[in-house]
């Protein structure tokens, strides 16, 4: 084998053995909204970037797979709570436990006990 490839092995093996940076729950409104104002939220939804933008005034913007998204939210006790459009399609009401690490944020329905998603805020 030779030295590139040992150097190139013993390189991702590395990378791969760092621990992710641990997610923090977000509490309060305050922090959530500081942390988002004049961000697009963007992930990827079969293999198509969707991008969101919360506003401090309780307003979700964006776009996905074609067609707008549409909602409005708020802080409840200690929870993200949205309701959206999706083109002509419903998202029903969900409160969501929001986490950071200081690169991603990551909201899971149900109050933390359900499905997750992770944003890059750009």
């Amino acid at each position: 084998m030779s030295a590139r490839l040992k150097t190139l092995i013993t390189s991702l093996a590395l990378c791969a053995a760092l621990p992710a940076t641990a997610m923090e729950a977000i509490s309060e409104r305050g922090e959530f909204v500081e942390r988002v104002e004049g961000q697009v939220l963007q992930t990827r939804y079969l293999g198509v970037a969707v991008n969101l933008q919360v506003s401090p005034e309780g307003r979700i913007v964006g776009r996905a797979l074609g067609a707008d998204i549409t909602g409005d939210w708020a802080w409840q006790d200690g929870y993200f709570c949205r309701e959206m459009t999706w083109g002509s399609t419903p998202i029903p009401y969900n409160c969501q436990l929001v986490e950071y690490n200081g690169e991603e944020m990551r909201f899971t329905t149900d109050r933390g006990a359900g499905r997750y998603a992770d944003f890059d805020l750009r």
